[in-house]
């Protein structure tokens, strides 16, 4: 076995697999984006305890492994922590515009 060719093959797996979680990432702000927007305009609240422990049970849910819920609660706690900053603060970088991300 080379392990180089080894390694190269896997790291061009992690390559391709980060290129879908950066869409999917770019995805998810625009939504979340527009939901702040909807919620400003309604006079809510953007941090929502409730839902977002909804969201951590969804993903666990899911989660059929390798990785452990306490990392999926981790990094998505990460993004959710994210997503709101974006929709106290539209203007800050990660924000909404989004033909500056294409």
């Amino acid at each position: 076995m080379d392990t180089q060719s080894e390694l190269a093959k896997r790291r061009e797996r992690i390559d391709a697999v980060d290129r879908q979680l950066v869409a999917l990432l770019n995805d998810r702000t625009a939504i979340a984006h527009e939901i702040g927007h909807i919620k400003k305009e309604a006079g809510l609240p953007v941090y929502e305890p409730a839902r977002e422990e909804r969201v951590l049970a969804h993903v666990a849910e899911m989660n059929r492994g390798p990785i452990t819920e306490l990392a999926l609660r981790n990094i998505f706690e990460a993004i959710m922590k994210e997503m709101r900053r974006i929709q106290e603060d539209p203007m800050a970088p990660g924000g909404p515009v989004k033909d500056h991300w294409r």
